[in-house]
């Protein structure tokens, strides 16, 4: 399926996206991987032999350009993994706009430039696109009003786009649970003195690694999964979700206390 196919993964630097990078190149796919810290894709290149683009997935004439350069050195995308995010503890009372904004056009609108940038590519390969939101896109949380947003964002856009593009494009939204990675720390808190202990807290509620994660992804894509959750947590908040409804945000307003 994969093999010497054209695969785009941003936010390759680290985490799930380097997990991805690593997976698909194994599959022997021809992968495009992006992220805005040159440093992380360096190291990523280095690991996998993937073509490496620096790219900040919030500038959209940055992407669609990255789009063109990936036609143009690769060939037409036949996969397209919109991971790059960010994150950011605060309550609406502390954020700043500047902050919400961080957020949102990282990880919303870095996701609709990089379907809207590749989608041609796509479709003329009849390929496959796939969107991570999170389990924050399924549940609202205390000081991640912003991230809640934008994640719930791409979970909708990704789910009314999957019927619009049917069959000739699969289309598949993602979320995960707890992943041991870095974002946290690469994060931002309204209140810096909290910051590490922001990054502990998800720590310690992280029990899926990338590896996992990215297994779990590309089997998602395999089969062409509408959704896909990754890892237990991730199980169990969608059934709580379901169950509950909107009884469930005194068990979150307790939790994340």
């Amino acid at each position: 399926m994969f093999d010497r196919r054209v695969a785009v993964v941003t936010g390759a630097g680290s985490g799930i996206g380097r997990a991805l990078t690593v997976a698909l190149t194994a599959l022997g796919a021809r992968v495009a991987a992006s992220d805005v810290n040159a440093a992380g894709l360096a190291e990523t290149v280095a690991l996998t032999g993937a073509h490496g683009y620096e790219v900040d997935v919030s500038d959209r004439d940055a992407v669609y350009a990255h789009a063109e350069a990936v036609r143009t050195d690769l060939g037409p995308a036949s996969f397209v993994i919109n991971n790059a995010g960010v994150a950011l503890k605060g309550t609406v009372s502390e954020m700043t706009d500047e902050d919400l904004r961080w957020v949102l056009d990282t990880n919303f609108w870095g996701v609709v430039h990089g379907t809207r940038a590749f989608l041609p590519q796509l479709t003329a390969t009849r390929g496959h696109l796939t969107n991570i939101s999170s389990v924050f896109g399924l549940i609202g949380v205390p000081t991640q009003s912003a991230y809640n947003a934008a994640k719930f964002a791409v979970r909708g856009f990704t789910e009314a786009i999957r019927q619009e593009l049917h069959p000739q494009v699969g289309v598949t939204c993602v979320h995960p649970g707890g992943i041991r990675t870095n974002i946290a720390r690469n994060g931002r808190t309204s209140n810096p003195a909290e910051a590490d202990d922001f990054a502990r807290a998800l720590d310690r509620v992280a029990r899926t690694t990338p590896d996992q994660a990215a297994a779990t992804i590309i089997n998602g894509i395999r089969r062409n999964r509408p959704r896909v959750l990754i890892g237990a947590d991730a199980h169990a908040i969608d059934r709580l979700a379901r169950l509950l409804g909107p009884a469930y945000q005194p068990l979150t307003r307790r939790l994340f206390r």
